[in-house]
C-alpha cells in the first residue's frame, strides 16, 4: 500500500462520521493541519471542533477520552503515543510525521512507507494527502507548503523535495502558488530592507543582527539609500539593487569568518502564495508560517487558526502584533545564549535558559543558535523551564544525520529513563522531564548519541 492509498483509506473512515474533534499541534505545521482539516470536513458537512497541544502526554489524552468524541483526528502529533490512545480505546485517525512508536490502523505517517518525516513532507503535507482523499481540497496546497516551509523541510536541499514537491507543483498548476529563487532573510515583502539585517538569525551576520545602526549602515555603505524619509521594502527594490545587496552580503560573510556553507543560506527558493494580497505578512510562506508560530506558541493558536481559515480582519491584525513581540524575543533569545554561552560535553552541547527565554521558543533559538556555535560536530540542546518540569528541544545538522544521529530515539529513551515523555525526527527533537532529572537526563543523552554518532 502507498502513502496516498492510506490517506485514502483514513478519509473514507472520516467520512462514515458526523462529527470530529481535530486535536493539533501548537506550531506553524500543527496549524496549518488543523486548518486543512478543518476546511476538509466543512465542506463535507461534517461538525467538528479543534484542540491544541503543546505535549501530547497521558493527561491530555485522557482528557479528550473523558469528552468521549465520536472520532479523534490528530493531526501533526500522535505517532509517539499510539500505545496510550489504543489503551483509552480512543476512535482516532493520526495523521503525523513525526517518528512513529507502535501500530495503529488508521495512522497516516510517512516512515511506515520509508518517506523521510523530516524533509519530505510535514504534518501539514500528510493532512494534505487525507484532505485531497476527502475530495475537493487541492486548493489547500498553499497551507500544506507553509507548513512544511515553518518546519524547515526547504533548508536541507535549499528547496522542497519529495512529496512537499509534489504538493507544491500541484498547488503551482492550480495558480495558489509560485516560487522562485530569492534572498531568505525573512520579511521581504513587509519590512524596510534594514530589518532584513537587523533581524537576520539564520545565517547570524556577525556585528549586524540585532543592530538597527549598523543595519542601516551596511546598506548605505554600498549605496543603498532609503527614499525621501521611508526606507523600502525587499519587493520594492529594483532586481540590481537587490543582486548589488546580495553580493556585498556574500563578501561581508566571508570576510566576517562565516564557513561557506552560512553564506550559502542566504539565497534559495522562496515560496509566494497566489491568492494573498502582496505586501502582507501572508504572502510569502516564510513570513506566514512565523507569524504562525508568533501566535500558536503565545498561547493564541485561536488567532493563527482564524488567520489559516481566511481572518483578514480583527485576527489577522491580533497576530501581526504578537509577530512583532515573538521576532524581538527571538534576538533577546540569541543574545541571551551568546552571552552565557554553550556548555559542551563529549556527545552533545546544551544551554539552559532558565525562565529567560519562553518554553515554547527555546526549540527556535536552539535551532537559530547552530549558527554560531563553534562545534558543529555535536547537536544542540536547549532546557527552558516549563509548569511541572523542564522543556527540552534539540536540534542537529545534515552532517550529523549522516554519522547516525537520530534525535527522535535518543531523546525519547532518555526521557523514558527519568520518568518524561518526548520524542521527535531524527534532526529535531523534543522533551518534558521532571526539573531534578536534567543532569541525568544529559548524561543519558549524551552517551546514546554517542553511540549513535560512533
Amino acid at each position: 500500500m502507498t502513502l496516498e492509498k492510506k490517506a485514502a483509506k483514513c478519509a473514507e473512515y472520516i467520512k462514515k462520521h458526523t462529527s470530529a474533534l481535530v486535536v493539533s499541534h501548537i506550531d506553524a505545521d500543527g496549524l496549518t493541519s488543523a486548518a486543512i482539516m478543518g476546511k476538509a470536513l466543512e465542506r463535507a458537512g461534517i461538525d467538528y471542533k479543534t484542540r491544541f497541544a503543546r505535549q501530547l502526554d497521558m493527561q491530555a489524552l485522557t482528557e479528550i477520552a473523558d469528552r468521549n468524541p465520536d472520532l479523534v483526528i490528530f493531526t501533526d502529533l500522535g505517532s509517539g503515543m499510539i500505545e496510550t490512545i489504543s489503551s483509552l480505546k480512543l476512535n482516532a485517525v493520526i495523521s503525523d510525521h513525526h517518528q512513529p512508536h507502535g501500530l495503529y490502523e488508521h495512522h497516516l505517517n510517512p516512515h511506515l512507507f520509508g518517506i523521510n518525516g523530516a524533509t519530505e513532507i510535514s504534518g501539514s503535507g500528510v493532512t494534505y494527502l487525507i484532505a485531497s482523499a476527502i475530495g475537493g481540497n487541492a486548493d489547500l496546497a498553499d497551507l500544506a507548503i507553509v507548513g512544511a516551509v515553518g518546519d524547515l523541510q526547504h533548508v536541507k536541499h535549499g528547496q522542497l523535495a519529495g512529496m512537499n514537491r509534489k504538493i507544491l507543483e500541484e498547488g503551482v498548476r492550480i495558480n495558489v502558488m509560485h516560487y522562485e529563487k530569492d534572498i531568505l532573510l525573512f520579511g521581504k515583502q513587509t519590512r524596510p530592507i534594514f530589518k532584513l539585517l537587523q533581524y537576520s538569525t539564520d545565517p547570524y551576520l556577525p556585528g549586524i543582527t540585532g543592530s538597527e545602526d549598523a543595519s542601516i549602515e551596511f546598506l548605505k555603505r554600498i549605496g543603498i539609500r532609503q527614499h525621501g524619509e521611508k526606507w523600502r521594502r525587499w519587493i520594492d527594490l529594483e532586481p540590481a539593487e537587490k543582486k548589488q545587496i546580495v553580493s556585498a552580503l556574500f563578501q561581508f560573510g566571508l570576510s566576517s569568518g562565516m564557513p561557506g556553507y552560512k553564506v550559502e543560506r542566504l539565497v534559495g527558493e522562496v515560496y509566494t502564495l497566489s491568492r494573498e494580497r502582496e505586501g502582507t505578512e501572508v504572502r510569502d510562506a516564510s513570513e506566514y508560517s512565523t507569524l504562525l508560530n508568533a501566535t500558536a506558541r503565545y498561547d493564541h493558536a485561536d488567532i493563527g487558526l482564524a488567520v489559516c481559515m481566511g481572518d483578514r480582519d480583527k485576527k489577522f491584525d491580533e497576530a501581526c502584533s504578537l509577530l512583532n513581540e515573538h521576532r524581538k524575543n527571538l534576538v533577546e533569545g540569541l543574545n541571551l545564549v551568546k552571552e552565557r554561552g554553550i556548555i559542551q560535553m563529549e556527545n552533545l552541547q546544551y544551554f539552559d535558559s532558565g525562565n529567560k527565554i519562553r518554553e515554547t521558543i527555546v526549540g527556535i533559538v536552539a535551532g537559530m543558535s547552530m549558527s554560531f556555535v563553534n562545534n558543529r560536530n555535536l547537536p544542540v540542546i536547549a532546557f527552558a523551564d516549563s509548569d511541572g518540569g523542564v522543556k527540552v528541544s534539540s536540534r542537529g545538522n545534515q552532517e550529523l544525520i549522516r554519522k547516525g544521529l537520530n534525535l527522535g530515539d535518543a531523546i525519547n529513551e532518555a526521557a523514558k529513563a527519568v520518568g518524561g515523555t518526548g520524542g521527535g525526527h531524527d534532526i529535531a527533537a523534543g522533551a518534558f522531564i521532571p526539573r531534578e532529572s536534567k543532569q541525568e537526563f544529559l548524561r543519558i543523552l549524551d552517551s546514546k548519541i554517542g553511540l549513535q554518532i560512533k
